[in-house]
């Protein structure tokens, strides 16, 4: 054998060994795989109860969730129709949240009760106390149903089912309290619903599409009907029953139809009932669909009678992607909650060349009279806040200018001119005054908490600063509109007011407290002489990250934009250690001022979560970690934040390294960047147009802007009139340019409008012919964000190999 034919072989035999060993790869990372020790246990540390205050303020309910469903829960079959998703076996959306456990604690006494009688191994959600505070009402999910069920807290807080009937949870919530704590208004499953219909065994013809002429400029929906047999099945299964459900499990019906609100009026006598209606839209979610919106009256014997057809509300589809654009004809239908039986509602004033400018109407019953106009502004209305005859708080506002202004309004008196409290910047965080505090009035409405002299209300305000949050109350006096502080949380805890007792001569606060080592718990603090007394004792769970060390970090970009950032280092790091190898962790955000971009977010006191998303696993692992540098991206003026994207989001993470280098606790070459959704797309455009990186983790991200090309994030401008813009911001046009190793994970049914799962294959498929350094991993069965413990374990599997093997230990 010659040498070359030697050579031959021997190149042959190294590349079946290499090819053999990249299979072994594929296959062992083809199953689910688990992380190191640490990292499980953060994982599957318990979660944190959720605490609810009850309307009347004497009783928390204490939510205990699990840490994470297993995966076949999360693989339970799910239908997307008209941008909804739908449990077909059980008629439930897809829905997140849910707990294992309810207990109540009594505020006075901390007397505890575990609400019993609940079904083993089902999934608790819609929880929701009855307007007195003395019942809760929740949902239990089955397989094959969704049931209701109700306990009370003076009798042994026993749950038992409240009715017979399925319920349709395909739209939200199935299930509402009536004002009177005595019934709830409940969507049903029809009683004679048959059989799903079946798709046609060979198409009648194509589904087709048609515009006349008409700008319809949409964002880029995802699971939106296709095709008549999907309509069909949208009404089979979006259809509900509603009803009136008492708590001797009677059931009265009151409406049928695809019902997207219901909401009883505050006296309890009538309920306000939108419906979705035909015809449907191939370009729209429900939610856009046409609505009719009718008054129906909630009294025996008349019980689902029509007393007023309020709207009859066309299709969206004409809507601009100006973020101030309003939906032509009436919005936002409301009861004013300080009334008995008044509808509110908000609807655009027409024909203005700026397309602002609203109006607050209402209604009050027996609306057989006129409408009344309460208020006009000259923004675009966003919220209002009810508390009297004289006297309700009103915002107005403009996305794009960030302007919000706040109003004094007399809805007994609308021509009386109303008074201006605040006009400020939406983005001015160290500004923010807050907002009212609410209270559950006479008629189980929320309505604003005045003081017992009646001439004050209280603000509420998470109390930005450039120390981080600090919350506050806030007595605001309503003639003189001045306010002053009652309290403010201080150092070195986190604590944030859930409700105050003013009505003795020692008013009381009601708060949850953390700290960095200390899990969440409600405490009851006296104002007066500041006193705290706890109310649950919710023990610190074991937490493998307790003793990291947590520091808020200043520093500034080349152009003098103040940033910041939390510096977290692995327990038992001491200052004049080697350096470590450092994983970024961050999300652009658009601003239209370098002083707003500059302000301090978040809080350096709060409690470092035993976390399975973002960076905090890695401590386990011996990385620092640079969770949330600010990347702000500053448009003043004219000037469009993205005009100027690239360059200050290199200058932000130029800012971000050079701080951490200069600190001692990483070296250039060892630092890696990470994003999800949006801060995937950071991270792809870094690792394209800088060096900074050693190597890169996007999740579920966007990076062809092409894909979305009638905006994106905060970008209102479509593609045709900022083409240079998306094709500057599109890392898959410099997928050339991308020479660090990087990790895309997405999840295989993500339903976030423009992170379409064909965005990560695509960009990956450009790296692989590219030459590029790069693995796809797709999650089967999750969405935007991860839930199955099993998908999980296996991201944080693959973010620790792959940062191992080219951060910690690569070149």
């Amino acid at each position: 054998m010659t040498p070359l034919s030697r050579l031959r072989e021997a190149c042959a035999a190294l590349a079946w060994m290499a090819g053999a060993a990249c299979t072994a790869v594929l296959a062992e990372s083809s199953r689910y795989q688990l992380p190191p020790q640490p990292v499980i246990d953060m994982v599957d540390a318990p979660a944190i109860p959720q605490t609810v205050l009850a309307p009347s303020n004497d009783w928390l309910m204490m939510l205990e969730r699990p840490s994470l469903p297993p995966l076949s829960e999360v693989a339970q079959p799910m239908l997307g129709l008209a941008g909804v998703r739908v449990n077909p076996r059980n008629n439930d959306g897809n829905r997140a949240s849910a707990a294992t456990a309810i207990r109540l604690v009594r505020i006075a006494d901390r007397a505890e009760k575990l609400v019993a009688g609940i079904p083993a191994g089902v999934r608790i959600g819609d929880l929701q106390w009855s307007p007195d505070g003395k019942r809760i009402a929740f949902t239990v999910a089955r397989e094959t149903q969704v049931e209701l069920m109700v306990a009370e807290v003076t009798n042994g807080a026993q749950a038992r089912r409240l009715t017979d009937r399925a319920l349709n949870g395909m739209l939200g919530r199935p299930f509402v309290w009536a004002n009177d704590s005595a019934s709830l208004l409940v969507n049903l499953v029809p009683a004679q619903r048959g059989s799903p219909p079946r798709a046609p065994a060979v198409p009648q013809g194509p589904n087709a599409q048609e515009n006349l002429g008409r700008k319809n400029a949409l964002r880029t929906f995802q699971d939106l009907l296709k095709s008549p047999h999907e309509e069909a099945l949208f009404d089979h299964y979006a259809t509900s029953e509603l009803a009136q459900v008492k708590l001797d499990g009677t059931v009265k019906p009151v409406a049928t139809g695809i019902i997207r609100a219901v909401q009883p009026s505050p006296n309890g006598e009538f309920v306000l009932v939108t419906f979705v209606k035909r015809p449907y839209s191939y370009a729209l979610p429900a939610a856009r669909f046409p609505s009719r919106t009718e008054v129906r009256d909630a009294r025996e014997p008349d019980a689902g009678r029509v007393v007023k057809v309020l709207a009859e509300t066309a299709a969206a589809e004409e809507d601009e992607i100006d973020p101030d654009q309003a939906r032509k004809g009436p919005r936002n239908f409301a009861w004013r909650a300080d009334q008995p039986a008044t509808v509110t509602w908000m609807q655009a004033v027409e024909g203005r060349r700026n397309n602002l400018g609203d109006q607050l109407i209402a209604y009050a019953a027996p609306f057989d009279g006129e409408p009344q106009v309460l208020a006009r502004v000259d923004l675009r209305l966003s919220a209002v806040y009810w508390g009297r005859d004289d006297f309700a708080w009103l915002v107005e506002g403009q996305q794009r200018t960030r302007r919000t202004v706040a109003w004094r309004i007399f809805p007994a008196d609308p021509a009386r001119s109303p008074v201006k409290l605040f006009d400020r910047s939406s983005e001015d965080r160290y500004g923010d005054p807050g907002t009212p505090l609410m209270e559950t009035n006479r008629f189980g409405a929320r309505t604003i908490n005045f003081t017992p002299d009646g001439g004050a209300l209280y603000l509420i305000g998470r109390g930005a600063s450039a120390e981080g949050e600090r919350p506050f109350i806030d007595r605001f006096d309503i003639e003189s509109r001045e306010a002053k502080r009652l309290y403010r949380s201080e150092p070195p805890f986190f604590e944030q007011p859930m409700a105050l007792f003013d009505a003795t001569a020692q008013p009381k606060l009601l708060l949850q407290r953390e700290s960095v080592t200390e899990a969440p718990n409600v405490f009851l603090r006296d104002l007066t002489s500041g006193a705290m007394q706890p109310v649950t004792r919710y023990a610190t769970p074991k937490n493998p990250i307790a003793n990291a060390t947590k520091e808020l970090i200043r520093y500034k970009r080349k152009d003098g934009v103040e940033l910041s950032a939390t510096l977290y280092l692995p327990p038992g790091y001491r200052k004049g250690d080697e350096p470590l190898p450092l994983l970024m962790w961050a999300y652009p955000r658009e601003f239209r001022s370098a002083e707003a971009a500059g302000q301090v977010s978040g809080s350096p006191y709060r409690y470092v979560r035993p976390a399975f998303s973002g960076p905090l696993p890695f401590l386990t692992q011996g990385y620092a970690v640079l969770d949330n540098p600010t990347m702000p991206i500053v448009g003043e003026g004219r000037t469009e934040p993205n005009d100027t994207y690239l360059p200050q989001l290199i200058a932000s993470a130029e800012a971000a390294v050079d701080e951490v280098v200069r600190r001692g606790v990483t070296e250039r070459g060892r630092i890696a960047v990470g994003g999800h959704s949006y801060g995937a797309f950071m991270v792809a455009n870094l690792l394209a147009h800088t060096k900074l990186f050693a190597a890169g983790i996007a999740e579920s991200g966007a990076y062809n802007r092409t894909l979305t090309p009638f905006g994106f994030q905060s970008e209102d401008r479509h593609y045709w009139k900022a083409r240079e813009v998306y094709g500057a911001m599109s890392p898959f046009n410099f997928a050339d340019q991308i020479k660090a190793p990087l990790l895309l994970i997405h999840g295989e049914n993500d339903s976030n409008p423009g992170t379409f799962p064909m965005q990560s294959e695509r960009l990956y498929q450009a790296l692989r012919g590219l030459g590029g350094t790069a693995r796809l991993v797709m999650l089967p069965h999750e969405d935007h964000g991860y839930r199955a413990r099993e998908s999980v374990l296996h991201r944080l599997w693959e973010s620790v190999r792959w940062l191992d093997k080219y951060v910690k230990n690569g070149k």
